[in-house]
This record gives C-alpha cells, sequence and structure tokens, in this order.
C-alpha cells in the first residue's frame, strides 16, 4: 500500500503538540481557568490510578497463565500433530557490533530446546559496515554449525533510501530467506520466522509451543506471536536506575501479555513467511519496526490481524555499558529510540483514510491506543508530580478557594493509593525471575523496597524526558539516528 510521507509528516506532529499542550496546560489554563485545570490535574491523576490498577490485575492473570503452562508438555503434545513434521523454523538474529560472547548465549539459548534444533535454520543478519562481522560469522558458524540444519549468514549493505537499523537489516535477511524457501520448494505458509534480539534467551520450551498454537490457530496465517521479553538476564548487574526500569518494563510487558485486542508484539516475535510477503516485509525507512509491522499487516488485511500470547518468558538484558554514566546515557538513548515509535501516528492516519474497507470502529480504537500509549508516556511525570502546584502558585485567588486548597492533598492522596500497587509489582518481580533462575538474596531485599523512593527521578530522567525529546525532535523536523544499545 502506498504511503504519502508528505501528509505522514504532518500528522505525526499530532501527538507532540498534543504532548506539549498537556504538559503546559496548568501554566497557560490557571491564570484564567484555575477550575478547570484542576479538574484535568485530578481526572489525570485518577485515570492513571486506574491504569496501574489495570496493569497490576493484568500482570497476576498473566504470571498464573504462564505458571499454568510452564507445566505443559508441548513438546509431547506436538509430537502427536502429523503436520508438525512440514513446520520449518527459521530464526534470525539481526545484530550489529554485538559482543560475540552474546551472540553465542543467545544462539545456546535455541540449541537448549526441547525442539530439534536440527529442524531449525539460524540466520545471522549482519550489517555489512561492521567491519567485524565476516569473523564473527566464521566464528559462530564454526561453533554451531553442526547443531542446526543450516546457518545462513547475511550481510545487509547501506542503501541511500533505507533508515540503517533492524527493520531494513530483517527485510534484506527476510528476502535471502524468501529465496531459499523458493529453491527448496518449501510452502511459505508453513514457514515460521522468529525475529530474536541478539540478546533475547529464547526459553527451553518456546518452539514447541509456537509450533503447536500454530498449528492449532484457525487464522494462523494472518497472526504474529509474543513471549513477553524481561529484562533480567543481567539484573543484579544494573545500576539502581536501570535496575527500577528494567523491573517497570518487565512488570508492564507481563501485563500487556494479557490484554488482548491491544496487544502489539515487541522486540522478538515470530509470524510466517506467507504473511510478510504479503505486507513486502518489513519498512525499511523506519526505525521502531515491531509495532509499524503490525499495522502494515493491519492495514493489508483488517482485524483478523492479531498478535496471539505465549505464556512463557523470554529473558532479556537490560542496558548495561560497564560503567554507571555510561549505561546512564544509554538508557536515555534506548528510550527515546522506543519513543520514536509515536511517528507510527502519522503513518496510522495516512492508512486510515484510505482503507474504507476495514471496519471503522476498530480502526478507530486501535488508534485510541497507539495515542494513548504515546501520549501518557512523555505526559506522566509532569501532570502527576508538579501540576497540582501550580494553579495555587500562578493564581493566588484561586488559592483561597477550597478547590484550590485541597487540589495538592487530593492529588497526593491519589497518588498515594497509585504507589500501593508497588508492593504488588515487586512481589511479581521476585516470582517472576525466579521462574527464569536469577534469585533474590534476601540481604538484598530492604534495597528493593527502598529503591522505590527513587521512582520520579528514573521517570523523569529515564521515560519522560527522552520521550519529550523525541516527540520536540519530530516537531522541529529533526531526525534521530538508529543506536544499538550497548550491552556488555
Amino acid at each position: 500500500m502506498t504511503r504519502s510521507l508528505g501528509f505522514e509528516k504532518i500528522a505525526n506532529r499530532i501527538v507532540p503538540v498534543l504532548s506539549w499542550l498537556l504538559i503546559t496546560l496548568p501554566l497557560w489554563l490557571s491564570p484564567f481557568h484555575p477550575a478547570v485545570a484542576s479538574y484535568f490535574i485530578i481526572g489525570f491523576n485518577i485515570y492513571f490510578f486506574y491504569k496501574s490498577m489495570i496493569t497490576a490485575f493484568y500482570a497476576v492473570i498473566s504470571y498464573k497463565k504462564i505458571l499454568l503452562n510452564s507445566r505443559v508438555n508441548y513438546s509431547k503434545k506436538l509430537m502427536k500433530i502429523k503436520e508438525s513434521l512440514t513446520l520449518n523454523h527459521f530464526v534470525i538474529i539481526p545484530n550489529y557490533k554485538e559482543p560475540i560472547h552474546k551472540l553465542e548465549s543467545t544462539i545456546s539459548s535455541i540449541t537448549n530446546s526441547d525442539y530439534p534444533s536440527k529442524k531449525i535454520f539460524l540466520v545471522l543478519a549482519f550489517e555489512k559496515r561492521e567491519a567485524e562481522s565476516t569473523e564473527k560469522a566464521r566464528i559462530l558458524k564454526n561453533k554451531f554449525q553442526n547443531q542446526f540444519k543450516m546457518i545462513i549468514t547475511t550481510f545487509h549493505p547501506d542503501q541511500p533510501d533505507e533508515e540503517p537499523g533492524k527493520a531494513s537489516n530483517q527485510t534484506y535477511a527476510a528476502r535471502i530467506v524468501e529465496k531459499l524457501v523458493d529453491e527448496r520448494n518449501i510452502d511459505p505458509r508453513k514457514t515460521l520466522i522468529t525475529i530474536c534480539d541478539a540478546d533475547s534467551h529464547l526459553p527451553k520450551n518456546y518452539f514447541s509451543y509456537l509450533s503447536f498454537i500454530f498449528l492449532k490457530d484457525k487464522e494462523r496465517l494472518y497472526h504474529f506471536y509474543w513471549a513477553p521479553v524481561l529484562l533480567y538476564n543481567n539484573f543484579w548487574q544494573l545500576p539502581v536506575f536501570v535496575r527500577i526500569q528494567a523491573t517497570l518494563s518487565s512488570i508492564l510487558r507481563l501485563a500487556f501479555l494479557s490484554q488482548g485486542d491491544n496487544l502489539i508484539q515487541i522486540s522478538t516475535y515470530s509470524t510466517n513467511l506467507w504473511f510478510l510477503k504479503q505486507i513486502n516485509f518489513w519498512d525499511v525507512d523506519i526505525i521502531p519496526e515491531d509495532w509499524h509491522v503490525f499495522f502494515q499487516a493491519f492495514f493489508k488485511f483488517g482485524q483478523k490481524v492479531r498478535t496471539i500470547p505465549l505464556f512463557t518468558i523470554i529473558n532479556s538484558d537490560a542496558v548495561y555499558s560497564g560503567n554507571i554514566f555510561k549505561t546512564l546515557v544509554n538508557r536515555y538513548e534506548q528510550e527515546k529510540r522506543w519513543a520514536w515509535g509515536v511517528s507510527d501516528v502519522g503513518y496510522f492516519f495516512d492508512q486510515f483514510l484510505k482503507t474504507p474497507k476495514i471496519n471503522l470502529w476498530i480502526k478507530i480504537k486501535k488508534l485510541i491506543f497507539l495515542v494513548e500509549t504515546h501520549l501518557l508516556w512523555p505526559v506522566s511525570f509532569f501532570v502527576l508530580t508538579l501540576s497540582a502546584s501550580i494553579p495555587p502558585l500562578i493564581n493566588p485567588f484561586f488559592k483561597n478557594t477550597v478547590l484550590g486548597f485541597l487540589l495538592p492533598k487530593i492529588s497526593a492522596f491519589i497518588l498515594t493509593l497509585t504507589s500501593s500497587f508497588l508492593i504488588l509489582y515487586l512481589y511479581l518481580d521476585i516470582r517472576v525471575r525466579e521462574k527464569v533462575k536469577i534469585k533474590t538474596p534476601l540481604t538484598s531485599l530492604p534495597m528493593l523496597f527502598i529503591q522505590w523512593y527513587l521512582l520520579p527521578l528514573v521517570s523523569f530522567f529515564f521515560s519522560s524526558l527522552p520521550a519529550l525529546d523525541s516527540h520536540t525532535r519530530i516537531l522541529l523536523g529533526k531526525k534521530i539516528k538508529y543506536q544499538v544499545t550497548e550491552k556488555v
């Protein structure tokens, strides 16, 4: 489907403009309508409480389903399905300047699967501009060549019409897979493609679970499959600020797994080759690719496109660069890159107008969800922590009213109620880490409680501020470059 890049650029500015309007709303509205500003602040606090409660609810559901599914022997179940013998698995690992020990660790997790790795095609998708890529490819092929059906190495060249990064690299690698599949007369409808980040450790049951769910899925040709990618691999190495962020991100992803039609894959996921061919693979001129490819498929096939949850755990690394300052800088840059996904809003608006055959209400619901996600990201910290003190401060007359007096107290009370969910988050964090064999020493428990006093700082510097940075760059027409997050 064609894209109107000019219209996209204009539409991309809608959410960044809204972000700045909401952040500054107490400043420009309080002199004239302080009560309206106050009701907005109270309403936002209540809404945030509701979102926190929903997150806690769905995180518990996901955790229970993960426990339940961990007892299911999908490998044994798969043996009873004759069609499973016709499946082909390709695992694409896009990477650039990744330490070779990280790649070895990720590949080893695949060989430890309860699904025979000798039936899996491994695709190591390097960037041609990386000087060490050829040597890395040689070392990895020599080490693992007898453990896979085939190891394919690709070297993505820079192209003038492409954005260097994961999307363009994956598309280059997937087209080579497509050619191999055609040469071998393999059915693309029975060819599963798993995109695996270079630091993602796939669980032992991933391929058997995926294969079983795929074969039982009547609409499997139009679905993505995703297990939550939790940031626990290097948990105890992390500086405390990054550890808090890793915990929150992991709990949010856990909760996201059970949210039905709102679920969209992140980072490491699977789908079938036929599906990817129908949407011409990943757009090569974008940076965040996981949600974008979902919307590519949605505007091609409509509401039958879904992401199906896999209730198991993919364990990955949080940002760690060896020293605290460099780690914090890289964490900021990673969040800024993730927040650049707000550029999907412009794409969505553009395709929205070109797809009258897709149910209007379904499109509106997905648009609301997309806008809400990217709007809350930069706005939440400012409204929750600073806004309640502004109307009484700016408008002295309002300060003497009942609402002006109560506003900071009401806001503080709602935030205190909201913070109570952190206890549940902490409990889930400990229990989920146990599932991936990251234990919590008793001596570390006090610090796990105390660290949450740093949450306002973490939310500002590693969530709201980098997201606002991305939004502002879009407003000013300044692009960002894809930067690989360093994880030593």
